[in-house]
């Protein structure tokens, strides 16, 4: 890992640390904000734990672009889970079949960004 994608990794983290000490839950409950505060803490360590050994820089910066984007997402949308998305599940088949190894494949293409990690921790 390089010096300056060191500094990136260790400014996310104290970025997501930083807002989940001023973070507060949508329906201004007091139990929902500290359920909220916890679950940010809990998937950040989580997370930087498991990816801590990366030393590929494509999967490094990956995961990079995926901790941005959850960040801006759980900003904007005062939440700090990752959105699902649905699929329909046959919704992605190949016009001439409808083979379920090709279905799971374009599923995982599809995924977005943000829920790239979300299936391998829960």
């Amino acid at each position: 890992m390089t010096t300056a994608t060191r500094q990136e990794v260790l400014g996310l983290y104290r970025r997501i640390f930083r807002l989940a000490r001023k973070w507060q839950a949508a329906s201004g409950q007091m139990e929902d904000t500290i359920k909220e505060k916890q679950y940010i803490l809990n998937e950040a360590r989580t997370l930087f734990q498991k990816n801590k050994n990366l030393t590929d820089a494509d999967l490094i910066k990956q995961c990079i672009d995926e901790c941005t984007a959850r960040i801006e997402i759980g900003l904007h949308y005062q939440i700090p889970y990752p959105r699902p998305i649905h699929l329909p599940p046959m919704g992605l088949t190949p016009l001439r079949g409808r083979g379920l190894r090709s279905q799971e494949k374009l599923r995982k293409l599809s995924k977005p960004v943000y829920l790239k990690s979300h299936d391998e921790i829960s």
